[in-house]
C-alpha cells in the first residue's frame, strides 16, 4: 500500500505558504532557511517561538494565539511540528513538505548539529541545541509513533495543499532546485 495514500502530490508553482514537517534532525530549519532565501519568504522557526533561552516553554494558548497571527500573512514558511498546533498551519498551508527521513539520517543530522554549535545557541534559529535520552528516543521512534499522526493531521487539514513527502536528503536537494526563484521585493504572483 502507498504510504502516501490519501495525500496529494503534483508540481508546486510558486509556493508562498510553506508548512515543513518532520523528525528532529531531518533538515527541517535548513530547508526552511533555503526556501526562504530561494523564494524570498519570511521564515519562522517555532522552535524560537516556543522555547525562551533558559528552555522555558511558551504557555499553550500564548504559543496557539502566536502561530494564528504568523498564518494570517499572505507569505510565509514555518518550520516545526508541535501536534497539537499543527492543524493551524495545515489548514492555512499553500504547501506541506513532510520531512520522513530514516531514524539513522535524523540521528545523524542531530549530531552533525550539535557538533556544528558546540551545544550552545544556534544563530539563526535563536534556539539553542539540547539533546536529552528522551529526544533521541523520541527521534529513534518517531516514523513508528509519530509519523502516522502527522499524516492523519495533513489528510484532515490539508486537502487542498500541495502535499510532498520526501525520504531522503538527496530528494529534498533535488527537489528544491527545480522551485521558481521570486526575485527580492518581487511582488508574488499566483
Amino acid at each position: 500500500m502507498d504510504r502516501n495514500a490519501g495525500m496529494a502530490q503534483h508540481a508546486i508553482q510558486r509556493p508562498r505558504r510553506i508548512a515543513i514537517l518532520g523528525c528532529g534532525g531531518s533538515g527541517k530549519t535548513v530547508l526552511a532557511n533555503r526556501l526562504g532565501a530561494t523564494l524570498n519568504l519570511p521564515v519562522t522557526h517555532l522552535d524560537a517561538l516556543y522555547y525562551d533561552d533558559t528552555w522555558q516553554p511558551t504557555p499553550p494558548t500564548q504559543f496557539a494565539d502566536q502561530q494564528r497571527s504568523l498564518v494570517a500573512g499572505d507569505a510565509w514558511i514555518i518550520d516545526g511540528n508541535y501536534a497539537s498546533t499543527l492543524p493551524i498551519r495545515l489548514a492555512a498551508a499553500d504547501t506541506v513538505i513532510f520531512l520522513d527521513l530514516p531514524a539513522a539520517t535524523c540521528l545523524w543530522g542531530i549530531a552533525t548539529r550539535r557538533w556544528r554549535y558546540r551545544g550552545g545557541q544556534h544563530s539563526r534559529t535563536g534556539v539553542y541545541d539540547r539533546i536529552t535520552w528522551n529526544f533521541i528516543r523520541y527521534v529513534y521512534r518517531y516514523r513508528t509513533d509519530m509519523a502516522p499522526r502527522v499524516r492523519t493531521l495533513i489528510a484532515e487539514h490539508a486537502a487542498h495543499a500541495n502535499v510532498l513527502v520526501l525520504r531522503s536528503r538527496r530528494a529534498v536537494d533535488r527537489w528544491s532546485t527545480t522551485l521558481p526563484t521570486q526575485q527580492p521585493n518581487a511582488p508574488h504572483t499566483d
